[in-house]
C-alpha cells in the first residue's frame, strides 16, 4: 500500500478509535512541525515528513503500553510495507543509538528486546529519523511548544535518569543541525509556539 497524506490521516484516526488519548493530537502536532521544516530543507519532502510524523506513535493503537508502542508501530508499518515510517517508530525514541538510554520500560517480550537492541545499533539515521526526534520533543497535545517545556513535560511523567541530559543535549544538537538548514529559527516555523508554551 503506497503511503500518503490522506492514508496515514486515515491511519491515525482508526488507531485513535482503537486506543483513545492525547497521543493522536501530539503526533498531528509533531506531523506539523516536521512538515513545515522540512519544507525549507533541500532534499526533503514536506508531504514524507508530514507522513512520518503522524504515525511515529502509530503502535498506540494496541493499548496503553511504554516501549512496546515503538516495535507495534514498527510491526504495523512493516505490514503495510512502510519501512521507513517503521524504522521511525523505533528510532524516534532513540536519538542515541544506544537501547539503554530509553525512558520508558521493556514492556516487550526477551526475543522483541533483543530485536530492538540490534535495531537501534545498526539503523542508519537519515535527515527523516533526526526531524522526528526533533519533533517529537516540539509537539505536545495542545500544540507546539519550546524544546524545554517539552523536556519538562517528559521527565515528569518519566522521571530523570542519568543519562537524560545526554538526551536533551543530542536533541539540541539536532535543532541546531536543522536550523544551519532552514537559515532561521525552528520557532519561526511553528505557529503559536510561544503562547502554546507559556500558557
Amino acid at each position: 500500500m503506497e503511503l500518503n497524506r490522506k492514508i496515514a490521516e486515515i491511519e491515525l484516526e482508526r488507531a485513535h478509535s482503537l486506543n483513545p488519548g492525547k497521543w493522536a493530537d501530539h503526533s498531528r502536532y509533531a506531523a506539523l512541525a516536521c512538515q513545515n521544516i522540512a519544507a525549507r530543507c533541500s532534499g526533503l519532502s514536506a508531504d514524507d515528513a508530514y507522513c512520518y510524523g503522524l504515525l511515529h506513535d502509530i503502535g498506540r493503537y494496541a493499548g496503553i503500553t511504554s516501549e512496546k508502542h515503538l516495535i507495534d508501530g514498527y510491526r504495523f508499518c512493516m505490514e503495510r510495507g512502510w519501512e521507513k515510517p517503521a524504522q521511525i517508530c523505533i528510532s524516534h525514541a532513540f536519538m542515541i543509538q544506544d537501547i539503554k538510554t530509553s525512558i520508558g520500560t521493556f514492556d516487550v517480550s526477551h526475543e522483541d528486546y533483543l530485536f530492538m537492541e540490534d535495531f537501534v545499533k545498526h539503523a542508519v539515521y537519515d535527515d527523516y529519523d533526526r526531524l522526528v526526534q526533533l519533533c517529537d520533543s516540539l509537539a505536545l497535545p495542545t500544540g507546539f511548544c519550546l524544546l524545554e517545556k517539552r523536556f519538562v513535560d517528559v521527565a515528569l511523567r518519566y522521571g530523570t535518569p542519568p543519562f537524560i541530559t545526554k538526551r536533551w543535549k543530542k536533541t539540541l544538537e539536532i535543532k541546531e543541525l536543522f536550523e544551519e538548514k532552514i537559515h532561521c529559527s525552528i520557532y519561526e516555523l511553528l505557529p503559536g509556539v510561544v503562547e502554546n508554551s507559556f500558557q
